[in-house]
């Protein structure tokens, strides 16, 4: 079993920064494509970005390119998301999660993924 923790969230100033981690825990997660998500209130959980589990295939939400990056240590089972540039629409509680399933693709349908965080919020003001 996977225990995924969020941390990083919390309050910045449209344009600003945050970067946000995901610490795997229970097994290594260094063989699966892991992703963000997120989810503001009264909307879908919609995805935000992922990673194969090389590092190598990086996939991104068209709203976020450019802005965002997600990165991954497989020697400390983390993986992360680098915000810049930040807009009040970014607000939402953001997740982590992993999919155990070959990790050569990273996707963005929220059914693939079998490990999920609890989740850290990130709000953004203007």
């Amino acid at each position: 079993q996977v225990q995924l923790v969020e941390s990083g969230g919390g309050s910045v100033q449209a344009g600003g920064p945050l970067r946000l981690s995901c610490a795997a825990s229970g097994r290594t997660v260094s063989s699966y494509t892991t992703g963000w998500f997120r989810q503001a209130p009264g909307k879908e959980r919609e995805f935000v970005a992922a990673i194969n589990w090389s590092g190598g295939i990086t996939v991104y939400l068209d709203s976020v390119k450019g802005r965002f990056t997600i990165a991954r240590d497989n020697a400390k089972n983390t993986v992360y998301l680098q915000m810049n540039s930040l807009k009040s629409e970014d607000t939402a509680v953001y997740y982590c999660a992993a999919d155990k399933g070959p990790g050569w693709t990273p996707k963005s349908e929220l059914s693939w993924y079998d490990y999920w965080g609890q989740g850290t919020q990130v709000t953004v003001s203007s």
